[in-house]
């Protein structure tokens, strides 16, 4: 069977040029998803969600490629990022942050599947964190741009998405601060990660 790569299958939601925000459709979609904060950089329990999603993403890659139904690459790790506080947000309080980390995973992937490859991780990782989920998810109508450097540079592009290009087109926010990460942290150096910012929006009343 042929490799599906979603990265090009789904080119408009991990494209974006690096320079101006361009609107998008996000269909509804499904998500592995696991729920947490802090500072991803140091709370433990962020580590963890990520060791589980991938540990979970891959274990349903193989299984429905064993059982002939689709084979196909694992989709980027995703986040969805807030604060109780916007202000905590924007002036970069990681401590403060709350975030639902999260993979894609195909729509023939049902919950059989899922629970399967949960309980195939937990022989290495243990119990799972209590968030752990597969779930429905829309955005809809967003805006997006390719980020390129480091995630804590993110901040101006931001500042202007809010304060500049949304106002701009009579749009205000309709869901939470989105990012895909289209680079490996680990083996990406920080100038030159590629990540695409993504924000659902809807018209200003």
């Amino acid at each position: 069977m042929d490799k599906i790569d979603f990265k090009k299958a789904l080119a408009s939601l991990y494209k974006a040029p690096s320079d101006r925000f361009v609107a998008v459709d996000v269909p509804e979609m499904q998500f592995v998803k696991v729920d947490g904060a802090g500072d991803p950089n140091t709370a433990p329990a962020y580590n963890r969600a990520i060791e589980w999603l991938y540990s979970t993403s891959y274990a349903l890659k193989f299984a429905v490629k064993a059982a002939g139904k689709l084979d196909y690459g694992v989709p980027p790790l995703e986040g969805l990022w807030w604060a109780d506080d916007p202000a905590d947000f924007a002036a970069r309080r990681k401590d403060r942050w709350r975030w639902t980390m999260m993979i894609m995973a195909p729509n023939i992937v049902d919950r059989p599947s899922f629970e399967a490859a949960v309980e195939k991780s937990k022989k290495k990782l243990g119990d799972p964190p209590a968030s752990l989920r597969l779930e429905r998810f829309t955005e809809g109508r967003s805006l997006q741009i390719l980020h390129v450097g480091s995630y804590d540079d993110e901040a101006p592009t931001l500042a202007r998405l809010h304060d500049e290009v949304m106002p701009s087109q009579g749009l205000t926010f309709a869901g939470r601060h989105h990012e895909i990460y289209l680079s490996d942290a680990r083996r990406t150096a920080p100038a030159k990660l590629k990540t695409i910012l993504r924000q659902p929006v809807k018209a200003a009343e």
